[in-house]
């Protein structure tokens, strides 16, 4: 199961690195800017989990592997981005995979490290957003999480669900699927549906 969540953790890795790249392709940037916010963006949430662990060494600095995957997935979103028809769009779509992939991860991650289960959580929900939010902030753009539609619940869902499956007695090879796949159906819901929590009124 750790060679599979390794995997996992790869995939995700990449997957936020195309988005920072994609970002990155909006602003019309370099390859080295294409390589710097996909890195950033690819290891950003990882980093800051790791940091609030205290885990014996960041993960991309004892696996250069990650840094690597950044890079790559970095120069391939140059070449191809041209051939896309909506950077925006695509970029939506990948950011929700990084979504259900690093909530449940970071989530899992955290309970190795002897976590109490509310704190996995918010691990994940960190792990899986933080990457997003330093690419946004940089850029000087508005973060996709402060956006309209649902966002940070589809990572508060994925977390959340990889815990309460456990508790009844799934695996983590079923619960792990199960629980990304519930954090990217409502991301994906939110994306097609402009699906929104409801904003606060003060005149209610």
């Amino acid at each position: 199961m750790s060679e599979v969540i390794q995997l996992v953790d790869t995939l995700a890795v990449g997957v936020f690195a195309i988005t920072g790249a994609l970002a990155a392709a909006e602003r019309r940037l370099d390859i080295l800017g294409f390589i710097l916010f996909g890195t950033i963006t690819g290891i950003g949430g990882g980093t800051a989990r790791d940091l609030l662990l205290g885990t014996d060494t960041i993960f991309w600095i004892s696996q250069t592997r990650y840094l690597w995957v950044c890079i790559g997935a970095s120069v391939a979103t140059w070449f191809l981005a041209p051939m896309l028809n909506s950077l925006h769009r695509v970029l939506l779509w990948a950011d929700a995979v990084g979504i259900a992939l690093f909530s449940v991860l970071g989530t899992i991650k955290a309970l190795q490290w002897g976590s109490p289960p509310v704190v996995a959580v918010v691990m994940g929900m960190m792990t899986a957003t933080f990457g997003s939010i330093l690419r946004d902030t940089l850029l000087n753009q508005e973060p996709v999480l402060l956006g309209p539609e649902i966002y940070v619940t589809a990572a508060l869902l994925g977390s959340a669900s990889y815990i309460g499956l456990q508790s009844l007695s799934f695996t983590a090879a079923l619960a792990m699927p199960l629980a990304m796949a519930l954090a990217f159906a409502l991301r994906a819901s939110a994306i097609l549906f402009d699906l929104r929590l409801p904003k606060y009124d003060p005149q209610r």
